[in-house]
């Protein structure tokens, strides 16, 4: 079995000065992550405006899998117009950890 993570850092646009407008960013990324099966939440700069972290988890049978979800979960964040991503940070475990 293995697990892997994904941490997405986000800057938003300028507008979101608000927690509700920060909000209005950040629910539908999750919510369009969601559809690939991963556990997902915002999970860092929770109380900064214009900025966000979203961490991702999937857990598969193999290595393989794991990093195909990643990667299409990466390319659905990074092909948002409306947030710049700043930073990926991945981590794969397996069995032999």
């Amino acid at each position: 079995m293995y697990t892997g993570t994904a941490l997405f850092d986000l800057m938003l646009p300028g507008d979101s000065r608000s927690l509700k407008t920060k909000r209005s960013y950040v629910r539908p990324i999750i919510a369009a992550l969601r559809k690939f099966e991963v556990s997902v939440a915002e999970v860092g700069a929770l109380d900064r405006h214009g900025r966000t972290e979203i961490g991702v988890a999937v857990v598969a049978p193999d290595a393989g899998h794991v990093t195909e979800v990643l990667d299409a979960c990466e390319r659905l964040v990074a092909g948002r117009p409306e947030v710049d991503l700043l930073s990926v940070r991945r981590r794969l475990h397996g069995d032999d950890e």
